[in-house]
């Protein structure tokens, strides 16, 4: 189920995935800390593929000698949506203006960006990135990453 809010704040993203249905894109595109590679964002990226959502994640989309932030940049265009899983190692990170500083520039710029917070509240996002913080998304202290997952399932699915 979800509530009045999620519905209002995510009918805008699930309108734009619906607009670009007919191109050939990754589902989602997985903004994360690099602290976060192995844990919580392979948990969230494994739970979403399981799900069949295609998900552009740097930990299998990126090869050896790929030049990373060419082949972010390639991610984030060919993705319908963004989400950026907030969590302390991310919050740490993000003053650092590091490459996911750089992911979230980009995603903030449209109507196309979910924040998934995990571990961490709305309250200490909005003192690292008030304009993060100022856009509505998932909770793991309110639902299970499972749960949080089967949402993002629902909104990119066509």
């Amino acid at each position: 189920m979800y509530t009045d809010l999620q519905v209002r704040s995510l009918t805008p993203i699930r309108e734009s995935v619906e607009a670009r249905s007919t191109q050939d894109l990754r589902d989602v595109f997985l903004c994360h800390a690099w602290d976060d590679r192995q844990g919580a964002a392979k948990e969230l990226h494994d739970l979403l593929e399981q799900k069949g959502v295609k998900v552009w994640f740097s930990e299998k989309d990126v090869g050896l000698g790929v030049p990373l932030m060419r082949a972010i940049d390639k991610g984030l265009a060919n993705s319908r949506i963004g989400i950026v899983l907030v969590t302390p190692a991310l919050l740490r990170r993000l003053p650092s203006e590091g490459i996911a500083d750089k992911e979230l520039s980009a995603m903030l710029a449209g109507e196309r960006l979910v924040p998934i917070v995990h571990q961490t509240t709305y309250d200490a996002l909005r003192k690292v990135s008030p304009l993060l913080a100022s856009r509505s998304g998932l909770s793991t202290a309110e639902e299970s990453m499972a749960a949080v997952a089967e949402k993002l399932a629902e909104l990119v699915t066509l």
